[in-house]
């Protein structure tokens, strides 16, 4: 039995992943200023992106829903595993070696639930590609080669075959020291009457992956008419690891592409994916055993998100039937930012993009999708094309059809310009009628019964209290509680110098209290470290919210080389405005002697005050010179 996980490698574990790296497999990051990057928060739905990483500090936080901490409280929260994988996941990473307390050097693992689950994934896709060379999986080969998909892209989709045989899989994980409650739990395996039954039997299966890379579940195709499995296609059922709703089968190959092309192209099945990127179009991704949906949409999204925060594509590959139709008017249902840089590309004759290839080759795909038609464009020609235009009738009840839907374009602009168009593809003359008649539809807005039906669901969430720290006049203490936290080397002494009484709001004096607690900036910790340091003392979980956002609140600079003078000035500025309010005092306490009757007192307090004002004015030419210069947002 393994033992604990010692605190130094915990530690160094995490001084060694960049978080930048781990986060971006699931969001794409944009420079946000110095040290800073951000991206669409993964834990709560978004259009404007909240979430900031600071790779110097190794820490994340969201703005938007408050969730942050360390590269390890960020696999925590996405993967839905314990601490304990969380830092084992990282170091199978790194190739990182834990020394567990208590058990010695040479201690085996004894990894947690979730791990042992991907490592029977990974033992089955082994098998699973070693007996698609066998003998027994050659209509699983010929499959794959009729539709022109030799060896190599087989091996390159990790494409493999099930035996038959009601228990092959099964006997083999078992020799190899995995349990059945594991192979149950994982979705290989099921109990039946004598025993272990294998999840697939003489199928054609894709490993489905994560964002990560790791296999969490399998997609199986018919071979066989005696095949007695229910569906052309079965995949893993629900499990810890697979959840069909948020996965997309080659979305790890395309991910990277998808950021830095900004474009998602959306096909039907396995084939069409391993089509799509041998062909060229590397975007390309489909859902796994269900429809493409809001979750899916979703992780698309986080991976486009752009600094303006959309100029990204989704292509829909559609077979041009009703059932493609319904999704292009769901998908412009939705909302109208994405529905505005959303395409439907239709292949000819009805083709899927793998039978597009086999007949016409890889240039067809490639075209298919610079042909793309805009999803306003396919769904307002598909109301039209169920009319003949020939007809006056014909062209009146088209219009009649056409004009709410153009109607719903919330863009001005672009309804107008599409009101223009939807005149030119009926054939009416009258186009200003056309406009005008779209205008007032959008005007008056959704039909009365529609407003009804939607009340409740579209009835507006209570907007949450602001918060007392957003005050502006916190915001010098709030900054310098952010420089201690992230630059403490920087901070240094003159943080530790600041009175606790500088730290006007209760719960910014606790943040001020948990920092000298856990040894001042002079402790000679940074990084994830120090911040940890500081948010284990607090026991109030609002305390640790805030001690998160201060961690990765992004300075007010342009440039690293900024910072050092950034934090000078914003550490002055605290300090003057608590100087400043002992000035205030003083006075008051003047008025109140008597410079002739208490000359004595008067004249000590006089000369303090002037002591105080002299020391005033010199923080505050070092507050202007070191912060004047930068933005003072909170």
């Amino acid at each position: 039995m393994a033992g604990r996980l010692p605190d130094r490698d915990i530690a160094a574990i995490r001084e060694r992943v960049r978080i930048e790296d781990v986060v971006g497999e699931y969001v794409a990051l944009r420079s946000a200023g110095p040290q800073s990057m951000r991206g669409l928060c993964p834990f709560h739905d978004e259009k404007s992106p909240s979430f900031h990483v600071r790779p110097h500090l190794g820490l994340f936080h969201c703005f938007g829903c408050g969730e942050g901490g360390d590269v390890y409280a960020f696999l925590q929260k996405i993967e839905h595993i314990g601490f304990v994988e969380a830092v084992e996941q990282m170091a199978d990473r790194l190739g990182y070696r834990i020394n567990y307390e208590g058990g010695g050097t040479s201690v085996q693992r004894d990894r947690g639930s979730r791990a042992r689950l991907v490592a029977a994934n990974a033992a089955a896709h082994e098998f699973y590609q070693a007996q698609l060379d066998q003998p027994e999986a050659e209509a699983a080969r010929n499959y794959l080669t009729e539709r022109n998909f030799d060896s190599a892209a087989a091996r390159q989709f990790g494409c493999g075959y099930a035996p038959g045989g009601w228990d092959t899989l099964s006997k083999h994980l078992l020799n190899r020291g995995f349990e059945f409650k594991e192979l149950e739990a994982a979705g290989l395996a099921k109990q039946g009457r004598h025993g272990p039954i294998d999840r697939f039997h003489r199928r054609l299966l894709w490993p489905i992956r994560n964002l990560g890379g790791d296999v969490i579940g399998f997609g199986a195709r018919k071979l066989f008419e005696d095949d007695t499995m229910p569906g052309k296609y079965v995949n893993t059922p629900e499990t810890v690891l697979y959840k069909k709703s948020q996965v997309l089968f080659g979305l790890d190959l395309a991910k990277r592409e998808i950021a830095k092309g900004h474009q998602a192209v959306v096909v039907e099945g396995y084939t069409d994916v391993m089509a799509m990127h041998l062909a060229g179009v590397k975007t390309a991704v489909a859902s796994c055993g269900t429809a493409f949906g809001d979750d899916h949409m979703a992780i698309l999204r986080r991976l486009l998100m752009d600094d303006n925060f959309w100029r990204g594509e989704i292509i829909y590959t559609f077979d041009g039937d009703a059932a493609g139709q319904a999704a292009a008017v769901k998908a412009f249902s939705g909302d109208q930012k994405l529905a505005g840089q959303t395409y439907i590309a239709v292949a000819p004759d009805g083709q899927d993009p793998c039978e597009l290839r086999q007949h016409s080759g890889d240039a067809a795909l490639r075209d298919l999708v610079a042909r793309r038609t805009p999803l306003y464009e396919f769904v307002i020609r598909g109301l039209l094309a169920e009319h003949n235009l020939d007809t006056a009738e014909g062209q009146v009840e088209a219009l009649r059809r056409a004009v709410p839907v153009v109607a719903r374009i919330k863009d001005n602009a672009l309804r107008k310009a599409y009101a223009t168009k939807l005149a030119g593809w009926v054939g009416w003359d009258d186009i200003q009628t056309v406009v005008r008649r779209v205008g007032e539809e959008a005007r008056r807005g959704p039909r009365t019964e529609h407003r009804r039906a939607g009340a409740t669901a579209a009835a507006p969430a209570p907007r949450p209290e602001p918060s007392p720290l957003a005050d502006p006049a916190l915001i010098p203490q709030r900054q310098a509680l952010a420089a201690a936290l992230q630059y403490p080397g920087i901070a240094g002494v003159a943080f530790d110098a600041l009175e606790p009484e500088v730290f006007t709001h209760p719960t910014l004096a606790a943040v001020r209290a948990l920092i000298a607690e856990a040894g001042g900036t002079a402790a000679g910790l940074d990084g994830a470290a120090w911040i940890s340091a500081v948010a284990d003392r607090a026991d109030d979980l609002t305390l640790r919210g805030l001690i998160s956002e201060l961690a990765g609140q992004p300075l007010p600079v342009k440039t690293d080389a900024d910072i050092p003078r950034f934090v000078t000035g914003v550490l002055a500025r605290a300090q003057e405005a608590w100087v400043g309010r002992q000035i205030a005092e003083l006075k008051s306490k003047l008025q109140r002697v008597s410079s002739t009757e208490q000359q004595e007192a008067y004249m000590a307090l006089f000369g303090d005050l002037v002591a105080l004002e002299q020391y005033r004015k010199s923080l505050l030419t070092q507050a202007m010179g070191n912060h004047g210069d930068f933005a003072t947002s909170g």
